[in-house]
């Protein structure tokens, strides 16, 4: 009995801990000084292109397209790779944070992290 009584008393003390602290961390009048953008890419059928659609955490509707496109043609964009689709954005400002890699039957599907300074 005693060590129900111990283990309900630490079981109550761990919440009441990481609540403390989970509060005293958000600060809701601090504003980040980075956008944040995801890329995704997936390798194309039969080939070593890469096609590769952009989160920016934007509401959208369920068919819309994603993925990058030439703003001259507006015809979707093909990547040599990864790194090459990390290129073109870093020359249009944003810079890598993360990536991570979700495996999907056979097919890879890459996931890039990437931000931007705010401009103020």
């Amino acid at each position: 009995m005693k060590t129900f009584i111990f283990t309900m008393f630490m079981i109550l003390l761990a919440g009441i801990t990481n609540t403390t602290f989970a509060n005293t961390n958000i600060d809701s009048n601090r504003t980040s000084k980075y956008v944040y953008c995801e890329i995704v890419g997936t390798q194309k059928l039969l080939s070593t292109k890469v096609t590769v659609s952009v989160d920016y955490g934007e509401e959208r509707s369920f068919f819309q397209d994603t993925r990058m496109k030439d703003e001259q043609t507006g015809k979707v964009q093909s990547f040599n790779s990864m790194v090459d689709a990390l290129n073109y954005m870093g020359n249009n400002g944003w810079e890598f944070v993360q990536a991570y890699i979700v495996t999907m039957g056979q097919q890879n599907v890459y996931h890039w992290m990437l931000r931007k300074q705010k401009e103020i």
